[in-house]
């Protein structure tokens, strides 16, 4: 016994060791994996391929592997818009580049100002006389401003082009409240403040229509004009004013009315369209397959081509999505976050500040903490612009507030300026349940706030009156950045959202331009010359992150079409679900008081929709709607 005692404390030894070699030999290979970067190596002489698989961003956000895993949804590919842009503009001036291929089959857009800015590059590209060849089975709104940039854009012959324009209807719930016996508690200051109004009304009001109408009218001038811009032979005026016409006059096919309109250049298949760019850029011997031409992708450009870091540093912030109290982010506007950013900074001894904002706002509390971070730069008296990207408006603006120069795009969302909170209390839900409720006070204010009794009428006096103390303070912010007084300050603000063009001549935006045009002034007043570089502030995407990325979505080559138009057109399905379930959120949430712009488009579309369908309320919101 004590021989097989042994043998068997020998074996549980060997196999213990083996367990042990095995964890680290695993480790070693997982940490090699996940520290690995994509190798200069792989650019090679031909195109530069641009395979935007996902939506356009100005932050991307960290993968939330669990999230992820719960969903059973891969995340949508996320690109910064900045990146994209600094690809291009590096493949114009590099003879290993002999063209660009956009690949738009399955982009979901990202927004008139990044478009435009994106569109731009490739105009730089072409300008270098270097071809851009586009593709897709589909094109929508965001995706043919893009492709219009191109030399040459081919549609699948069984796809086509449909543009919709902004705009569209949103959900209200003041019924369905009414029927559940949730009393939605409004307080507000602005005649145009819309946002508490999904849970007021059942409809629009007649100063948020007359404000969303003129918005979106101005942006949708701005969207025909740098379509017809982009390509002066397209039909854009039957396109936008007679679609059915135009469509029916091609017999319904969609790709072939596209041709005749001048939306496109070419129908072919996928094999059509690769069998082109090898004519312009020549056979790739590697590759195996038809139709295979030597190209190089984003990331590994992006590593081969990484920013300029001479001269002192300019830093960028980013305030992009939502603004909330916390950790958040990126992606979403974490206050304490960003205000950790801002305050590392100042041992770096920056020579300007660039507030990089693509948010509707969000809490007035984050909002204040970053403008606070931002007034501890503007003390070490540098000079601080603001750059707007698609939207800044509400507590976007209030963290604009401390710019000594604005720029913003005439595609920009801004203004907003208004606040409100909304509560929901049960009273009448109880009741009806037959639940009552009764009590001693010692004040009109004892046992409150009472989501179930209700609020006593001080209580809610001493809400509306700290909401308009906190619009007055939002005027102040405004007057003292903008040189106005508080009469001339609430009379842009009661909550209405401009346009970038009418902003500027209203004096909440100083001149038009984009980053480039930030960063440009700041250098100039910090007399800087040309020695000087961009410092994005926070850290880069991990290699974690990446690696992520690469296994939940994929490297784009492998995946699926985009689908047609049809397809294109039915995928508001998910932003249908991802709306409710933020209304419900807004509603039902621990929030506190909001600087936040309901009619602002979401900055970041599809990776918002993504992210909301993850939490519970969109899964009953799914379990509803089937």
């Amino acid at each position: 016994m004590q021989f097989a005692g042994k043998v068997w404390r020998l074996l549980v030894g060997i196999k213990d060791g083996l367990v042990l070699v095995f964890m680290l030999l695993f480790f070693t290979a997982l940490f090699a994996v996940l520290t690995a970067r994509p190798s200069p190596a792989a650019v090679r002489d031909g195109a530069l391929l641009l395979d935007l698989s996902g939506v356009v961003v100005e932050e991307r956000t960290e993968i939330d592997p669990i999230a992820a895993l719960l969903s059973g949804t891969a995340p949508v590919g996320e690109y910064q818009a900045r990146d994209v842009i600094h690809a291009l503009d590096e493949a114009a001036g590099d003879e290993r580049i002999s063209a660009v291929v956009l690949d738009l089959d399955r982009f979901l857009g990202g927004g008139q100002v990044h478009m435009q800015a994106i569109g731009e590059a490739l105009d730089r590209v072409r300008a270098a006389e270097k071809p851009v060849l586009a593709y897709a089975t589909a094109y929508t709104d965001d995706g043919m401003l893009l492709a219009a940039h191109a030399s040459e854009v081919w549609v699948n012959p069984l796809g086509g082009a449909v543009i919709a324009g902004p705009g569209g209807e949103r959900l209200y719930y003041a019924g369905l409240l009414d029927k559940l016996k949730v009393n939605a508690r409004v307080y507000k200051v602005g005649e145009y403040k819309s946002a508490v109004e999904p849970y007021s009304r059942a409809g629009m009001s007649d100063p948020a229509r007359e404000n969303a109408r003129a918005l979106y009218e101005t942006l949708w001038e701005e969207y025909r004009a740098n379509l017809k811009k982009a390509r002066p032979a397209a039909d854009v005026a039957r396109i936008t004013d007679q679609p059915v016409a135009w469509i029916e006059a091609a017999g319904g096919d969609l790709a072939t009315a596209a041709l005749q309109a001048g939306l496109v250049d070419k129908l072919g298949t996928r094999a059509d369209f690769e069998q082109r760019v090898v004519e312009l850029v020549g056979e790739d011997d590697w590759a195996e397959g038809p139709n295979a031409y030597p190209h190089t992708e984003l990331n590994a450009w992006l590593e081969d081509n990484p920013l300029p870091d001479a001269g002192r540093p300019i830093g960028v912030i980013t305030v992009a999505g939502e603004i909330v109290d916390g950790d958040a982010g990126p992606g979403t506007a974490g206050g304490d976050r960003i205000a950790e950013l801002l305050d590392d900074a100042l041992e770096q001894e920056l020579a300007g500040l660039v507030v990089r904002v693509d948010s509707p706002g969000g809490s007035v509390l984050a909002s204040e903490l970053i403008r606070d971070a931002i007034l501890r730069h503007k003390a070490r008296d540098i000079p601080i612009a603001v750059s707007m990207a698609n939207v800044a408006a509400s507590g976007g603006y209030w963290v604009s507030t401390p710019a000594d120069r604005i720029f913003a795009e005439p595609e920009t969302i801004t203004g907003s300026i208004g606040i409100f909170a909304v509560i929901p209390t049960f009273e009448e839900t109880a009741a009806m349940a037959g639940v009552t409720s009764d009590g001693v006070r010692t004040t009109p204010l004892s046992g409150q706030p009472d989501l179930i009794a209700g609020f006593t009428p001080e209580t809610d006096a001493i809400l509306q009156a700290f909401i308009e103390d906190g619009y007055e303070d939002f005027l102040e912010r405004v007057g003292e950045a903008r040189g106005l007084t508080r009469e001339q300050a609430d009379a842009v603000g009661q909550g209405r959202v401009w346009d970038g063009g009418t902003a500027r001549q209203l004096r909440l935006v100083d001149e038009y331009g984009g980053i480039e045009e930030a960063l440009a002034w700041t250098a100039e007043r910090a007399e800087l010359g040309s020695d000087w570089h961009v410092l994005y502030l926070g850290e880069a995407p991990s290699t974690y992150d990446t690696l992520l990325r690469q296994w939940l979505i994929g490297d784009g080559e492998e995946a699926g079409s985009g689908g047609d138009v049809i397809a294109r057109m039915t995928q508001s399905r998910s932003a249908f679900v991802a709306r409710i379930a933020a209304d419900a959120d807004r509603l039902l949430g621990t929030r506190g008081v909001q600087a936040y712009c309901l009619a602002c488009p979401a900055p970041q579309p599809a990776a918002a929709q993504d992210r909301a369908a993850t939490g519970w309320l969109a899964r009953i919101v799914q379990l509803v709607i089937g």
